[in-house]
């Protein structure tokens, strides 16, 4: 099998067109970190337009660190179940921008008030900083500073790659400070270990979204020395997973991650936490901005938004 042929044909199409948006903007000498952000911001800037309209959308700074959150409301009056999103892009790059259709898809179709954590990049700020920033944001979401129509009572947790790892290790730290965890967690292709696995080599081309030497940067720029790759909050597959919230997870089959996404679905149950984990064949890292365009997509978020209702539902 040549390298992407997995791929599904939706998906090999928006890769198609991410590859020709970098392409057009060459690394050029000199370039800087915030040179190379500007870049990923323009080149996903398209896969943002469309979907879901909110009812509302609001910014404002939450809790004692007074951390930028984007709050997308479906509806305006009964308090809404509150799901914090925390984006992806290896600690590094995206924004909520990046993110604004993702956010507004689970907005719309699971019917909560959709909460975008605008947490400090990497390398500027190391491990565990931007978990730090996370936990601030649910404290003060429980506290209900996040205004009317939030329902502090109900909040789940989801993210993407570096963003699903926070999540996770989101729930651990609260659970070591003594505080209740989350509702639910909707964890997209996480980044949950730095382990180098066979999933890597098979997927590690550049037919593919992200690849090993990549993750490595990641890696390297999120977390502050080598005691940090065995800290359990930064690599949260290798935590005890005890007391964790239910988890769905949506597992891209043609992604270097997907070994460690299948660990991490093994260790949750075998931690007695609830499960829901997703296969998605012919799907890449970061297939689910590919939304406008794909059935897989689509489906994956139907599929998410199910589960998390059911999980948000008053007792």
């Amino acid at each position: 099998m040549k390298a992407a042929d997995d791929l599904d044909p939706d998906i090999r199409r928006f890769h198609q067109a991410i590859n020709s948006g970098y392409a057009s903007h060459p690394v050029l000498p000199g370039q800087t970190l915030a040179d190379r952000r500007q870049v990923a911001e323009t080149v996903r800037a398209p896969w943002t337009k469309g979907g879901p309209v909110m009812a509302r959308t609001r910014e404002l700074r939450l809790g004692i660190r007074g951390v930028r959150v984007r709050i997308y409301e479906p509806s305006i009056g009964a308090d809404l179940p509150v799901m914090l999103y925390i984006h992806g892009g290896g600690w590094m790059l995206f924004s909520l921008d990046t993110h604004d259709r993702l956010m507004r898809e689970y907005a719309a179709r699971v019917g909560v008030a959709v909460i975008g954590v605008d947490y400090s990049l990497s390398p500027e700020a190391k491990f565990p900083t931007p978990l730090e920033e996370i936990v601030d944001v649910v404290d003060a979401v429980r506290a209900g500073t996040g205004g009317p129509g939030l329902d502090p009572a109900r909040i789940a947790i989801g993210g993407d790659s570096a963003g699903a790892n926070m999540a996770v290790a989101a729930n651990l730290l609260l659970r070591r400070q003594g505080k209740p965890v989350l509702d639910a967690m909707v964890l997209n292709y996480g980044a949950f270990d730095h382990a180098i696995t066979a999933s890597h080599e098979r997927y590690g081309s550049d037919g593919y979204m992200l690849n090993s030497a990549e993750m490595v940067v990641f890696w390297d720029a999120y977390l502050r020395g080598i005691a940090d790759y065995d800290n359990p909050l930064a690599a949260p597959l290798r935590a005890d997973l005890s007391g964790l919230p239910p988890a769905f997870l949506c597992i891209a089959a043609c992604d270097i991650l997907v070994d460690g996404n299948l660990a991490m679905a093994a260790r949750l149950r075998s931690a007695r936490v609830p499960v829901s984990a997703n296969l998605y064949d012919g799907a890449s890292h970061s297939f689910l901005e590919a939304v406008s365009i794909s059935p897989l997509a689509d489906r994956a978020f139907t599929e998410a938004s199910a589960w998390l209702s059911r999980h948000l539902q008053r007792s």
